[in-house]
């Protein structure tokens, strides 16, 4: 086996693997290295097993930053039209979920598969169960010191992702990468995760366990509009997913149920219609029984509509157009889709993701502070920023 090679990627997941390829087919020597035993672990279990692949409007403003004029320029030199044409080119059949989220109609396989390929087609060489133990700086270029031998490359590009699901391999190499050569690392916390709840909420809810609804949930100036899922540890779904990214320790996060509802005038209109029925026949109309039952047990709503006064209708629409619920916490990088925060992409020219103080060293993909909405956009960063630095490593 070679030890010196032109470009050395760090990490074999979707940035790696397409910055792989990107460099192999501009006739470089190419070497993926990562510690795992299997490639693309993370878009394996993407997308329900099926890979949400990108998103058709995905652009900068579903990207969170501390630099957010950073993402721009390399979203648009590649963008969501072509992946699709490269997945289309693979023979990948695909399906729009929701609006303009792509999946696979078949498996995963097919998205780490297609990159396999690539980087075969490319040349690019992929290693794994191989743990890099020092990176010293050298004439022209790093050093590696792995398990398996010394290493020697003009490029170094990590791209092994950020802290979330640490069962899956997940460190903080790259952080250590960065700051090892001077470049600033902002602090990282778990996105796009579900909330736990305080006890007292949380038995409450636990009998709506499995139960979903669409919602608008509203923090700290963001919303969104998704399902909203209990589960018997607290709040997720793709709506408190959303949400979790904008959240802090002890923000309120605020809930619409009946985002689609003039509430007021209906609950009007239905305490003239039905004035022996209960809010829970009018909540049936429009959540889940469980959920309708439930919510009206937790709120004490157990009188009929006739005996209801213009005010207690007012309070009720209130409740159910801006119910508070400040979560206890959340699950954490255990369960995370991604990582917020990471190194500072001040440091790293837009253009090309090096380092503007350490030539030849480049960071894409998770490990920076670049982080999507979910449905399909953090799988855009990552071509996005691999094809970037592949066209420059």
């Amino acid at each position: 086996m070679s030890s010196t090679y032109d470009v050395i990627v760090i990490g074999a997941g979707a940035a790696g693997l397409m910055c792989a390829s990107t460099a192999g087919y501009r006739g470089r020597s190419v070497l993926v290295l990562d510690h795992a035993n299997k490639p693309g672990k993370k878009i394996l279990m993407s997308g329900g097993g099926r890979c949400n692949f990108t998103n058709l409007n995905s652009t900068p403003a579903n990207f969170l930053s501390d630099n957010p004029h950073f993402c721009i320029s390399a979203l648009k030199r590649y963008t969501p039209q072509d992946f699709l044409e490269l997945v289309d080119r693979h023979g990948i059949e695909h399906e729009e979920k929701a609006a303009g989220q792509l999946f696979c109609k078949g498996s995963s396989k097919e998205i780490l598969n297609l990159l396999l390929t690539e980087c075969e087609w490319a040349g690019a060489e992929v290693r794994l169960k191989t743990i890099v133990n020092k990176i010293s700086g050298v004439d022209h270029g790093y050093q590696l010191q792995t398990n398996s031998g010394t290493l020697t490359c003009e490029s170094l590009v990590i791209a092994c992702g950020g802290l979330s699901i640490p069962t899956m391999g997940a460190t903080g190499f790259g952080y250590d990468v960065a700051r090892q050569f001077g470049l600033s690392v902002l602090p990282t916390r778990a996105g796009l995760v579900p909330f736990t709840l305080y006890p007292e909420l949380k038995e409450q809810l636990a009998p709506l366990s499995g139960v979903s609804c669409p919602v608008d949930v509203h923090c700290n100036n963001e919303n969104f509009r998704e399902p909203m899922l209990v589960t018997h540890r607290g709040l997720s779904g793709p709506a408190m997913l959303q949400i979790s990214s904008f959240w802090h320790p002890g923000d309120t996060i605020r809930i619409n149920l009946l985002p689609s509802v003039s509430v007021r005038d209906r609950l009007h209109e239905y305490r003239k219609t039905k004035p022996q029925s209960h809010i829970r026949h009018f909540l049936e109309n429009f959540l889940p029984k469980r959920f309708a039952k439930a919510f009206c047990e937790l709120q004490q709503w157990n009188k009929p509509f006739q005996y209801c006064r213009n005010e207690d209708l007012e309070a009720i629409a209130d409740v159910l157009s801006h119910w508070e619920v400040r979560p206890a916490g959340t699950e954490g990088y255990k369960t995370a889709e991604v990582t917020l925060g990471g190194v500072d992409t001040r440091d790293l020219s837009s253009k090309t993701m090096s380092a503007n103080n350490q030539p030849g060293l480049f960071f894409i993909g998770e490990v920076l502070d670049v982080t999507g909405h979910l449905g399909g956009h953090n799988f855009q960063w990552a071509w996005a920023s691999g094809v970037a630095a592949g066209q420059h490593a």
